[in-house]
């Protein structure tokens, strides 16, 4: 199969979130199960050619605005030449600081960026010899793609069979700018309506994409759900029942490869699910790093953007009652000022329990996955979350709020249950403090029963969250939409087909 990927960031070569995670992982995993894909990105200046093997092989007129640019485009490989790569190159657009913005402020031409990028794409990749069976695109930065393929490419011959999967990362990133700008897309005014991209008086790009895609995913099966409620669809959940029919979940997947705590570089000792030792190795030279006194107690772990969506209003407002207790916690994470000054006061009043380093340092992020016993994720809503992934692997039993990925990945512990062979982690549903700190009670409690918890720990470690798994689920995806046929965008908001999550049907 051909596939045609279009990110506005991916590793090795641009990164701000987890969806260049995704888009680096996710095509190397795809060639590896033989599978044709290129990978299509902004040549942003802060690539490094040598990382891609880039070089600008063509230049090309792109129409916009009523125009043409003329772009740069840029080939290389990546994974030892398993995955082609394609660069638009503009200087004016790509050749900053950024990649969407800089000192906390977006660009304000960013809908000039990604149309001509994405216009840009279609141009170079029309004139393949073999177009894409299937066109991929990530977020409201590559929508356009999607719905410039069922638009202004609709007619065109060499794009005549190509059909398009559309993910979304985070809903409440879409995409928004004013209907004065809608000019710049160079789409037809039939476009611009509240079926379509009209959201509210402005023009919204994620939405283009839902309504144009022929198959939507997310990143999870629960958060496929939970955008389709008010909660969390972000006003968009009326078009996303409307599509329900044509919404999936997959579970991210993580690099097994540079997460693994028996050949981590970033770790003092190794350790697998058979020999435990060195994860106590690693919790004694966390405690000796982080300057908390070398003790046999349970030792906490947060790692986490400092963000009200991450719950560490709920972090702050259970430690004074949880640092009363015989344990020690370690936070590793930056964000909103508010909670830095928090978590500064917490730490100089227990500063024999709670360790904190603002800011983030990968390998220490390494460290405390393997020296911590537990890990709270108390998250408000958590499209499908990487650190329960980690800790999962590296025998530290996440403590989570049962939303999203998080729910479709911690199997619960549920005292004087069945459950308990099963469990990988303990789970809450109510975004509230008591509840909280009564399941990480619960949690400490269980610590205590040494076989019990290290039945927990290596349930834990051997689960399967490799990126081999999840391409798998993506192949499964793009073979349905080639098998759809060409649908009407009058979707009807009424659906009573049951959507399939990940590999199974659910009510």
């Amino acid at each position: 199969m051909r596939i045609l990927m279009l990110a506005s960031e991916a590793v090795p070569l641009a990164k701000t979130g987890g969806l260049a995670d995704v888009a680096g992982a996710l095509p190397v995993e795809l060639a590896r199960l033989g599978h044709e894909v290129q990978l299509a990105l902004p040549r942003y200046a802060g690539i490094e050619p040598q990382a891609a093997d880039l070089r600008q092989t063509a230049t090309m007129a792109v129409p916009f605005r009523g125009g043409s640019v003329r772009v740069g485009i840029e080939t290389g490989t990546l994974e030892n030449k398993a995955v082609s790569l394609i660069c638009i190159r503009y200087d004016p657009f790509f050749g900053r600081g950024g990649l969407y913005g800089e000192e906390g402020r977006d660009y304000p031409d960013n809908l000039e960026r990604f149309v001509l990028f994405c216009r840009a794409v279609l141009e170079a990749c029309r004139r393949r010899d073999q177009p894409p069976d299937v066109l991929h695109a990530h977020d409201w930065q590559t929508a356009l793609a999607v719905v410039y393929l069922k638009t202004l490419y609709r007619t065109d011959p060499a794009w005549a069979k190509t059909r398009a999967l559309f993910t979304i990362h985070n809903v409440g990133y879409q995409g928004h700018f004013p209907v004065t700008s809608y000019e710049i897309t160079g789409l037809p005014r039939s476009e611009y309506t509240p079926a379509k991209m009209e959201f509210y008086g402005k023009v919204n790009l994620l939405k283009g994409g839902l309504v144009h895609a022929d198959l939507l995913n997310t990143v999870s099966p629960t958060y496929a759900r939970e955008i389709q409620t008010s909660e969390f669809g972000y006003g968009l959940e009326g078009v996303l029942q409307g599509r329900k029919d044509r919404l999936f979940g997959v579970i991210n997947g993580i690099d097994t490869k540079v997460w693994d705590p028996a050949t981590d570089p970033h770790l003092p000792a190794h350790y697998s699910p058979e020999d435990l030792s060195g994860k106590k190795a690693c919790k004694q030279a966390l405690q000796r790093e982080m300057k908390l006194p070398s003790r046999d107690v349970p030792l906490i772990g947060l790692i986490s953007r400092l963000a009200f969506q991450k719950g560490i209003d709920l972090i702050v407002d259970i430690l004074p009652k949880l640092l009363e207790l015989d344990v020690q916690m370690v936070v590793l994470g930056s964000g909103e000022p508010q909670y830095h000054a928090d978590l500064t006061d917490l730490r100089a009043r227990y500063s024999d329990k709670l360790a904190v380093h603002l800011g983030f340092h990968d390998p220490l992020a390494h460290r405390i996955e393997a020296g911590a016993d537990l890990m709270l994720m108390p998250s408000r809503y958590e499209p499908c979350g990487l650190t329960q992934l980690y800790s999962l692997r590296y025998g530290t039993v996440p403590v989570v709020r049962r939303t999203g990925g998080l729910a479709d990945t911690v199997v619960p512990y549920l005292p004087a249950s069945s459950s308990q062979e099963t469990a990988t982690g303990f789970t809450f549903v109510l975004p509230g403090p008591e509840v909280f700190l009564s399941t990480v009670l619960l949690a400490l409690q269980v610590y205590r029963d040494k076989e019990e918890w290290l039945r927990l720990v290596r349930r834990g470690m051997q689960q399967d969250f490799s990126w081999q798994r999840s391409a798998k689920q993506y192949v499964e995806l793009y073979e349905r939409t080639l098998a759809l046929k060409t649908e009407s965008l009058h979707h009807s908001p009424y659906s009573f087909h049951r959507p399939w999550f990940g590999g199974r049907w659910t009510a």
